[in-house]
């Protein structure tokens, strides 16, 4: 299902840990842009799969951008029918399934609009860089990044980045609104976000991605619009029969008491492991949990 040539693919405990490279410094092909797209349509309708961590083989580049060569030999003429490159941005933003994005060194152009199509950004102290290259070039960017930029940190700020074609460091980055949050060091990085795509991985699937359909209806509803849709995704989520199953597990494992109000990011883990552990011996016979 995963064979790609630029990407590895790894699948454990529901995240998908998706691997891209292509020596010497991780330049995004037409190949390569292809199989992310592959990767991102292909994650949202497997079933093993809850999250998505999006990482680079090369501690100093993450995508560098994409093959310049490629734009060279393309020839001019009518526009293509469709934005590839859109296409794969929307194959992660529409994905029901989360996507988290390691970036331990350089991120430039098509690796910085991949990046932003993602849900959530993670960086290095020190270490990560992002540059949007294309005007110096005479071209702008144009795998999301003249949209996604501005929605993330701001239009001046987006302008800045994109016009100024200067690097970014990680501490801006994060100060912009780019990054979620930057750690001391790759292994710092690396375990905090291993541990979110875990923790996030044993949520119920059905409420992760209403959740994630509800926050992007920000994009493009009104504030009455999302709240109306709000409304309908709540008691869609309510009205699935797994949902009764975590409620009342819940309140089982204390909620709704001082000592289990005091623990709540312990509680929530608890009550999704002892579901899971009760459909496990429905399925198996095991009755051990």
């Amino acid at each position: 299902m995963y064979q790609f040539k630029h990407i590895s693919v790894n699948i454990n405990q529901g995240v998908l840990f998706a691997t891209v490279s292509n020596p010497p410094c991780n330049v995004m092909t037409v190949n390569m842009l292809q199989e992310l797209t592959q990767l991102g349509t292909t994650s949202a309708s497997d079933d093993q799969v809850r999250v998505i961590v999006l990482q680079s083989n090369n501690p100093d580049f993450f995508i560098a951008h994409f093959d310049v060569m490629a734009l060279v030999d393309q020839p001019s003429g009518p526009l293509p029918k469709e934005a590839i490159f859109h296409t794969m941005g929307a194959s992660f933003r529409n994905n029901p399934k989360p996507s988290l994005v390691k970036i331990s060194g350089r991120a430039g152009g098509g690796g910085c609009e991949v990046s932003s199509s993602c849900d959530m950004r993670f960086g290095v102290r020190g270490k990560s860089i992002l540059n949007q290259m294309e005007v110096p070039l005479g071209i702008l960017p144009g795998g999301t990044g003249s949209q996604n930029l501005p929605r993330l940190m701001g239009k001046g700020r987006a302008l800045e980045m994109i016009l100024g074609a200067d690097d970014i460091d990680a501490e801006t980055a994060e100060k912009w609104g780019y990054f979620n949050r930057i750690l001391d060091t790759v292994d710092a990085m690396n375990e905090f976000v291993d541990t979110l795509a875990y923790r996030i991985a044993k949520w119920p699937p059905h409420a992760v991605a209403l959740a994630k359909e509800s926050v992007n209806n920000t994009d493009d509803m009104t504030w009455e619009g999302g709240l109306r849709e709000e409304f309908l995704l709540v008691n869609y989520a309510k009205n699935e029969p797994a949902t009764n199953q975590y409620l009342k597990k819940f309140i089982e494992l204390g909620a709704q008491t001082p000592e289990g109000e005091k623990r709540m990011a312990e509680l929530c883990v608890e009550v999704a492991d002892a579901v899971a552990c009760v459909g496990n011996s429905h399925n198996s016979g095991d009755d051990s949990c």
